[in-house]
């Protein structure tokens, strides 16, 4: 008999039990009482017992035997169990400084159901109202009923939401009062959501960043022990993985960028979006050939993506912020690498997407520089989604350690 199963209690040892058999079953696809044995060491008594229950809970569903799959042709025919995928669902909110968006997925992580909206900003080039904080936080449950509609789900199936926020966050969700951009980017989201799903919690959206890259298929950090995702929109953060562990800091802040302010030749932690839009419109407001690819732009309608544009087409000034930018970046991965001694800096975000070429000089320099410390740079691979991915998989992480606690048919799922 399994060690565990001869020295615990009955209660406890059921528990166990339990949680051993339901791991096995996220990681794997369709599994019999053989296959979980063979994993974990337990009985067949015990394995039968325990699937039986989960399926009554509604976390597992049993479906057609061996035979009748053609996978099992002498004897008794093994019953064959599987994760109930739709028992329940998980959101993720990515509740940005210009944007909100809600992802929906199933126990496997698959995306079931999208929405996103855009929220006025304010800055160089946006002359838009900025939305309020009930605004941002309508908009944000908003999304979430559009995408549950999507995902043709009601809310009563959703276990745990996650949301994603481009500020510090404590244990409770909530950002620190001293600064008036986290106050706006989390206004009251843990209050606003709270009883939504089971387990809600608010996060920094460059620590959910690192979750992704640390854990999904297509991450940047998965084949290194320390790595920073950083995120350059219109302002900067960093999600710092040290020795695969996530570093949050007594208040969430540790990957604030605040320090930039004193070091030369950055002085901010504004990010890629926001500056390229600034000196863009500062160059051409200073007399720039009207005919040219940069000159020709509309200074109060312009993105990022046109300063990148104008680059690639040639235009010595918009090759100059090009220039800048990635002369900036470089400073900073040096900095931080040199603080934390990471192997790779992982660069995300919209910005990140639309200027490609900052993030592929940026990385020349560094490969270029004489400073042992120097990190390897990484465009992320998740692209925009690479929030929305962290906020999901936190979700499923919270899930699945809390799952015997949470029996799905508890809010009504099918």
């Amino acid at each position: 008999m399994d060690r565990i199963e001869a020295a615990t209690s009955p209660q406890v040892l059921r528990r166990v039990n339990a949680r051993r058999v339901l791991e096995h079953a996220w990681r794997a696809g369709a599994f019999t009482a053989t296959d979980v044995m063979a994993a974990t060491g337990l009985t067949r008594s015990t394995t039968i017992g325990v699937c039986d229950e989960l399926v009554q809970q509604g976390w597992l569903e049993e479906l057609g035997d061996a035979r009748a799959v053609g996978a099992y042709t002498k004897g008794r025919p093994a019953r064959r169990y599987a994760l109930r995928e739709r028992a329940a669902l998980v959101a993720g909110i990515d509740a940005g400084y210009d944007h909100v968006s809600t992802t929906v997925a199933d126990l496997r992580g698959n995306v079931v159901g999208r929405s996103a909206a855009a929220i006025p900003a304010a800055g160089p080039g946006r002359i838009e109202r900025l939305a309020d904080a009930a605004e941002r936080r309508e908009l944000a449950r908003r999304t979430l009923h559009e995408a549950l509609q999507d995902a043709g789900a009601s809310e009563s199936e959703l276990l745990a939401l996650t949301v994603a926020v481009p500020a510090p966050v404590d244990a409770d969700g909530v950002s620190p009062a001293e600064n008036p951009f986290w106050s706006l980017t989390n206004p009251g989201y843990a209050d606003e959501f709270r009883g939504t799903a089971a387990i809600v919690v608010v996060e920094n959206d460059a620590n959910l960043a690192a979750i992704a890259e640390a854990s999904v298929p297509l991450g940047g950090g998965l084949d290194v022990d320390s790595f920073i995702a950083l995120i350059v929109g219109e302002g900067m953060g960093a999600g710092l993985m040290i020795d695969r562990r996530l570093v949050r800091g007594r208040r969430g802040g540790a990957g604030e960028l605040r320090f930039l302010d004193h070091v030369d030749g950055v002085g901010s932690a504004d990010g890629l979006a926001l500056l390229a839009r600034r000196w863009a419109v500062d160059a051409i407001r200073d007399g720039l050939p009207a005919d040219g690819p940069l000159g020709s732009l509309d200074p109060d309608a312009l993105t990022e993506a046109d300063v990148a544009r104008a680059a690639d087409a040639g235009d010595p000034a918009a090759v100059e912020i090009v220039d800048r930018l990635a002369a900036r970046l470089a400073r900073i991965c040096l900095v931080l690498s040199d603080l934390l001694d990471v192997d790779r800096v992982i660069v995300s975000g919209a910005a990140a997407t639309a200027m490609p070429i900052v993030v592929d000089r940026t990385a020349a320099l560094l490969a270029a520089s004489d400073d042992p410390a120097a990190p390897e740079l990484r465009p992320s691979r998740l692209g925009d989604a690479c929030v929305a991915t962290g906020a999901i998989q936190h979700a499923l992480d919270l899930l699945r350690d809390q799952a015997l606690d949470l029996s799905p048919t508890a809010r009504g799922a099918a």
